[in-house]
């Protein structure tokens, strides 16, 4: 029986190890693949087929599993294009983007509480919205406006699922068009924001739409706990934190080294 569990024990270690071993190295290859050849799609192309589960079902399921799966897609999408941004010479940035990438696939992502759920959510709110914002400076205003529709659809879904949440459906693509209506009226004036020489960026729009979804969640979290009622005593702090972070971003920091308009 001893000799049972040892065995069990030691297949548990090295099946642990061989995840944070391959997680860690498809954040290093898959951007450091981007960067060498200057093309996106050999790292897109491994961030979709690291999620061969998603597919490895009935087709009928196919919709049901992309949709739970979808911020992940976001975070590891993001990754890649942040990185083919960067350029395709090596800078902080690339090395961040790893970094950051490895902690996302080993650390982050396996977590299933509430919490780590809205930490989820919210991370690729940020790093999704960059992207779009960047990208948008290549495309019209749509493309826009869809991938924030995405990004506000999964958030959501990705946080109301977790919390059992009946209608998480509707709300998720109320959510969807909301992010997609701020997109739209934000589109004439994206701003980034860059750190030194370091080519790591963001995005005024990421930020306020990071901070809108961390007030719709703490406001829908306290909703939920108290069966439908709210408490706005609860959810005071979050709530102005997040408009004076909004406010301040509009009228003190919107004059960015690089604007993409």
């Amino acid at each position: 029986m001893a000799d049972y569990i040892f065995i069990r024990k030691s297949r548990n270690a090295l099946s642990s190890l061989a995840h944070v071993v391959l997680n860690f190295l498809l954040a290093v290859v898959s951007i450091g693949a981007t960067v060498v050849t200057g093309n996106c799609i050999i790292g897109l192309v491994l961030i979709i087929a690291s999620k061969w589960r998603v597919f490895a079902v009935n087709h009928r399921y196919w919709w049901l599993n992309i949709r739970s799966s979808l911020v992940d897609f976001i975070v590891g999408i993001s990754f890649v294009l942040l990185a083919y941004a960067a350029g395709t010479t090596f800078l902080p940035v690339h090395f961040a983007l790893m970094a950051g990438y490895a902690i996302w696939l080993i650390v982050i992502k396996p977590r299933s509480s509430l919490n780590l759920a809205m930490v989820q959510a919210l991370i690729a709110v940020l790093l999704g919205t960059t992207t779009a914002s960047i990208f948008a400076a290549l495309t019209d205003s749509w493309v826009l406006v869809i991938a924030e529709f995405i990004i506000g659809f999964a958030a959501a879904h990705h946080v109301l699922i977790q919390a059992s949440d009946q209608e998480y459906a509707f709300i998720s693509i109320v959510n969807g068009l909301i992010f997609s209506e701020i997109a739209w009226l934000a589109h004439a004036w994206l701003i980034i924001y860059t750190i030194g020489n370091t080519g790591i960026c963001i995005s005024q729009l990421a930020i306020i739409l990071t901070v809108v979804a961390f007030a719709f969640f703490k406001v829908y979290g306290e909703i939920s706990k108290h069966n439908g009622k709210l408490n706005f005593r609860n959810v005071a702090l979050p709530v102005i934190f997040s408009l004076v972070v909004v406010a301040i971003l509009i009228i003190s920091f919107s004059q960015p080294r690089f604007n993409i308009h």
